[in-house]
């Protein structure tokens, strides 16, 4: 029986909604009673609002006195409340630009310490623009040259022969518990683990410069306060530079 209704509904016909006349085309698609009641439910929480603000309008005191009434203005239709701007003294404005500087100089430093403990784990060993050193071996004859096995010269792993520093020997390899497994799988791995600290070393190396460039740009800044020195500017400011004054000779009494 199930399946005879179910072959049924087969054969039903397709409900298709109607659509707008060809006459009326032009004023868009035909809206469906959805479309009505989402705009509907649009309107009167309008009506409602508005209707709301009427009412606090009539309850109003007109002799009430508030500060946005001096404080902000109709632009546009629009209300922008106007922000006081805050008068410093020049040492006021000294001492806020020295407490950031000084936030600056801090995280300088902390950057510069993460460079030096990163230098002093990696030791610059197989940086990209270190001149690549070169191992010499002189033989007898070139029939020996064409036999010559450096893995057995240097007593260590075939594995080990690209390596300029850490290239222990057999012995050393040895002297553990059990002799190290070194394939190419963990020695890529271990390659890609240190290119991945040449590149973090890099990116701290890149922030420090910018940091170093924020200080001496605020510094620059701090010194122009002074408004009663005569200056005379030397090189303009820069994404990549601050900008340079020459002072004028003052003499102290």
């Amino acid at each position: 029986m199930s399946s005879f209704r179910n072959a049924a509904k087969t054969n039903q016909k397709t409900h298709r909604e109607r659509s707008q006349l060809k006459s009326r085309q032009h004023l868009g698609l035909l809206e469906k009673k959805g479309d009505y009641k989402l705009r509907a439910i649009e309107q009167h929480k309008k009506d409602a609002t508005i209707k709301s603000l009427k009412r606090k309008a009539l309850n109003k005191n007109p002799d009430e006195f508030y500060f946005k009434m001096v404080r902000s203005r109709l632009e546009d239709g629009v209300h922008t409340e106007e922000t006081p701007v805050p008068e410093y003294t020049d040492e006021q404005l000294r001492l806020l630009q020295t407490q950031d500087s000084n936030y600056v100089m801090y995280k300088l430093s902390t950057e510069r310490k993460k460079i030096e403990k990163l230098k002093s784990h990696l030791h610059l060993l197989d940086a990209k623009n270190k001149p690549q050193n070169k191992h010499i071996v002189f033989v007898e004859s070139k029939k020996e040259a064409g036999t010559f096995d450096a893995a057995q010269h240097l007593d260590t792993h075939p594995a080990l022969l690209g390596r300029t520093y850490n290239r222990p020997t057999w012995a050393q390899l040895r002297a553990g518990d059990t002799l190290l497994n070194i394939d190419d799988r963990s020695l890529a791995e271990m390659t890609v683990e240190r290119d991945k600290k040449y590149k973090e070393l890099g990116r701290r190396i890149e922030r420090e410069r910018q940091l170093n460039l924020i200080l001496l740009k605020m510094q620059s800044k701090r010194s122009l306060i002074d408004k009663k020195t005569r200056k005379t500017k030397v090189v303009e400011e820069s994404p990549q530079t601050a900008s340079q004054y020459k002072w004028t000779a003052k003499r102290k009494r």
